[in-house]
């Protein structure tokens, strides 16, 4: 499975959110200060360092890390797609706020005085994201290595453990600490769900990330659901297709629910999947030519 179309296609925030943490650990790296990134007791309650709490939203303390955060960080662009910037921008506000609050909260309890106890990045938004990704993504591809059952996710299962234990303590707790807010959040505590940003405040993300060089496709129609293809332009991509035999077969939830989280528009994904047999394969291929007219 994947992300959906390529590049930061209807992901403004996204896009700005990633250029943005992978400058500023461009620029701790170069001054040589990654390594004191991270969060301790004395920082907060004794040094008062209030711009490593900023800093660490953002700044990886390792390019190891920066390479598995980005990786995340663009993956789980999907979820902008599916419920839209204004809503994700609410999203990346509350996992992260929440997440640095449970780890301040953590520092004040352990009183460890050890250097950068906690590790720097976005952990609280990237392991937040897993809640929706476990429960919202379906499994679309299942197969078996050496006797092992795995599916299509397992691989972001595995690469999430390895961030998760790249630093061992340091990294697990902020990464419990943005399970914890990822958790808050599906549970809509205070109706974070429904939040809204200003209409404005969303679309400045749109005019602040950097023009995409991985696609060049017009913005759709759409501001909540991104891939919105119309039915005459499915209509024509399915007509360049070979014309398989005509089926009466009603596309499955799963696979129509698999296309959607790609970013699709639920009619086109259906009409393709009608097209393509219930084939998703077929159907992602017959929607991502539909968009390239």
């Amino acid at each position: 499975m994947n992300g959906g179309p390529s590049g930061f296609h209807n992901a403004p925030v996204t896009k700005a959110f990633v250029i943005t943490s992978a400058l500023f650990t461009v620029f701790f790296g170069i001054q040589g200060r990654s390594s004191k990134l991270g969060l301790s007791y004395q920082d907060i309650f004794e040094k008062f360092r209030v711009w490593k709490l900023i800093m660490s939203t953002f700044a990886f303390s390792s390019t190891p890390e920066l390479m598995f955060g980005l990786y995340f960080l663009y993956y789980f662009r999907v979820f902008e797609r599916q419920i839209g910037s204004n809503k994700y921008s609410v999203f990346i506000l509350f996992s992260g706020t929440l997440s640095l609050l449970l780890e301040v909260t953590l520092l004040s309890l352990l009183k460890d005085t050890t250097a950068n106890l906690l590790t720097s990045g976005p952990y609280g938004l990237i392991f937040a994201s897993f809640i929706p990704f476990y429960l919202d993504i379906p499994v679309s591809t299942r197969f078996r290595v050496f006797g092992v059952n795995f599916s299509d996710k397992s691989f972001i299962y595995l690469a999430g453990v390895q961030l998760l234990l790249s630093s061992w303590k340091r990294s697990i707790f902020p990464g419990v600490c943005g399970i914890i807010a990822g958790s808050l959040y599906r549970l809509n505590i205070f109706g974070i769900r429904k939040a809204k940003f200003p209409e404005f405040v969303a679309s400045f993300f749109s005019r602040l990330s950097l023009p995409s060089f991985s696609s060049s496709s017009p913005p759709a129609p759409s501001r909540n659901i991104v891939g919105t293809v119309s039915p005459n332009t499915v209509r024509r991509a399915e007509r360049s297709q070979p014309a398989p035999m005509a089926s009466s077969m009603e596309p499955s939830e799963e696979a129509i629910a698999t296309l959607v989280s790609m970013g699709f528009d639920r009619n086109s994904a259906r009409q393709a999947l009608v097209h393509a047999r219930n084939d998703v394969n077929a159907a992602t291929n017959i929607l991502l030519e539909a968009q390239s007219h």
